[in-house]
């Protein structure tokens, strides 16, 4: 799989705004060609995410968590949706998912208005990609509290 970063800022300066893939991965490696390749880049990354993930056995399920936590205690703690105000319980892990998701969306929607960019649509994926990847993690894994917290 190839892919490269193209900013919006980038896409915006095309005079016709173009947004297929596979011009902007060729640009990107005719005007990079002495840097790694994107296939090279790919693997690399890939390599280093799945370094820095972790698993975590829970009721006899491995759960993989999608960044680094403090603490991987499986104490019963409770969550609050700040809009709706429902709780519901999950393990301490889980929460700390939560709340470093939460934390990393409320950060990263603050960066987008300051620097006058559509959240989700900014130079500041790799935040949204941290976001993405805890909602994924309580989609897949805890459903019944993403209901309650996220949805």
């Amino acid at each position: 799989m190839k892919y490269t970063t193209v900013k919006i800022s980038e896409i915006l300066k095309h005079p016709t705004k173009r947004m297929d893939a596979k011009y902007w991965i060729k640009k990107k490696k005719k005007a990079t060609s002495d840097k790694l390749q994107a296939a090279s880049l790919t693997s690399r990354i890939l390599n280093d995410k799945v370094k820095t993930m972790t698993n975590i056995i829970y009721k006899d399920k491995k759960h993989k968590l999608p960044f680094e936590i403090k603490s991987h205690s499986t104490t019963m703690v409770k969550r609050t949706n700040g809009l709706s105000g429902q709780s519901t319980e999950l393990p301490q892990f889980a929460a700390l998912v939560y709340d470093h998701t939460m934390y990393m969306s409320m950060m990263t929607e603050l960066k987008d208005k300051e620097t006058g960019q559509t959240p989700g649509f900014s130079e500041h994926q790799d935040d949204w990609q941290i976001v993405r990847n805890g909602i994924d993690f309580f989609r897949q894994y805890f459903a019944k509290q993403y209901m309650v917290l996220l949805d």
